[in-house]
């Protein structure tokens, strides 16, 4: 019987010949990443009297989440998280500002098909954009692998989307997601691999790619893969000189569910407070006006994202009463944008522009929302509180339904917005 992608990789990290889906298995880590969190890890990790990591070249750590520190508390957990990162001689440190985690370590080179990635972050699911199996894992976990270099798993059963079609505009992969979150529900791939496939994943920009990957969290993954091609492995080319090998599905591999999505007719898709799955196609979502707009995070923060943006902003203001915040992924996209005049275009239109952070997303300032204020937000997550009060309310889209968005005040598809 054929495997799929987690079912190979997990066998190569593990050392056995040949895996099914609900067996356990020991893996030995290729790469693990700590943010923030580092200093939770740290703390169990002497805790435990262990005084060696296994494989500094192995780990990579970030600040990225409250970067800068926004208090005296913060400011000292940066410092712990220093004196560990020293004290172990972890060279793979990037400091605040680098951007996040899940951007920053494919352009680093830290990430390479076939291999098995794990972090403190749900979100490390991006990394199977690039073919690797990226997945979060916790911080009692990640002190386990900083000793051992090994975690367990549990052979995850395999679902696969395969996207038909041509996106029309002005739809993306985040209205495809969104789309799959409403439809199918956000537990549709419960502890599952995902592997999207089809001409209509193919045909996208490696960006577009990470969006899936990235939101695989929000329909229950385990990992997220696309295919690995040439846009790929160029990519990764270009960022490291180690050697790799890509890993694909077998023709015959056994698949928990195949869900077949033409994406031709797809409209831009709207999910509302609080729940990623509460979508509906923006022509029934009413009208909601805006206090907030936000683009960026790991989801939407990305060069093509801020692109997107910029085509429906330019020669446009955002509306009074309403503050459009973007935040570009990491500085290499932030001095892109720079050099190709999309910060312009953003500063013109009236938008603040911050440094790469996790901040807005998750409510770690830059973008905290207060009492009753709506949001659109094109990143991941709508639930109660994530960007700050309880009492806000969240809605989700594409980054360029939230800038067209940001126009008009209220939520419009972009050709409206726009009137391109």
């Amino acid at each position: 019987m054929g495997k799929t992608i987690a079912e190979k990789i997990l066998a190569r990290a593990s050392g056995s010949d040949d895996l099914s889906p609900g067996d356990h298995v020991m893996c030995d880590v290729d790469v693990a990443m700590s943010h923030d969190g580092t200093v939770a890890v740290a703390e169990k990790f002497r805790s435990e009297g262990v005084e060696e990591i296994w494989d500094t070249s192995k780990l990579v750590t970030i600040i990225d989440h409250i970067a800068p520190a926004h208090g005296i508390d913060d400011a000292n957990d940066k410092s712990y998280m220093r004196e560990f990162i020293d004290e172990h001689d972890i060279e793979t440190f990037y400091e605040v500002g680098t951007g996040i985690s899940h951007e920053v370590l494919p352009e680093k080179g830290h990430i390479r098909p076939g291999e098995l990635v794990v972090g403190i972050d749900s979100h490390t699911v991006t990394h199977g954009a690039y073919g690797a199996a990226g997945t979060g894992i916790g911080t009692t976990d990640m002190a386990y692998i900083f000793a051992t270099g090994q975690t367990w798993f549990r052979v995850p059963e395999t679902v696969r989307f395969h996207v038909e079609g041509e996106f029309p505009e002005p739809t993306s992969a985040k209205d495809l997601v969104l789309y799959i979150a409403g439809t199918y529900g956000t537990g549709v791939a419960r502890y599952c691999s995902i592997e999207y496939t089809g001409p209509a994943v193919e045909s996208m920009p490696l960006d577009e790619r990470m969006v899936l990957s990235n939101m695989a969290i929000e329909l229950g993954g385990k990992f997220g893969f696309t295919p690995v091609d040439d846009v790929v492995t160029d990519y990764v080319d270009e960022r490291t000189d180690k050697p790799y090998t890509p890993v694909y599905a077998d023709d015959d591999a056994e698949y928990e569910e195949t869900y077949t999505i033409d994406v031709s007719d797809l409209r831009p898709q709207i999910a509302a407070p609080h729940k990623v799955g509460n979508v509906s196609p923006i022509d029934d979502i009413g009208d909601v006006e805006l206090d907030q707009v936000f683009i960026g995070s790991c989801t939407d923060g990305k060069y093509e994202d801020l692109k997107r943006a910029a085509e429906v902003l330019e020669g446009n203001e955002v509306a009074r009463g309403t503050r459009l915040i973007i935040t570009p992924a990491s500085r290499e996209i932030h001095t892109r944008a720079v050099n190709n005049g999309l910060v312009e275009i953003f500063n013109d239109a009236g938008a603040v522009v911050t440094n790469s952070t996790c901040g807005a997303c998750p409510g770690r300032g830059l973008g905290v929302i207060g009492d009753g204020e709506v949001c659109l937000s094109a990143m991941n997550r709508n639930f109660r509180g994530r960007m700050g009060s309880d009492d806000a309310e969240i809605y989700l889209s594409s980054p360029q339904t939230a800038a067209a968005s940001a126009i008009e005040g209220r939520i419009v598809e972009p050709k409206e917005g726009v009137v391109a």
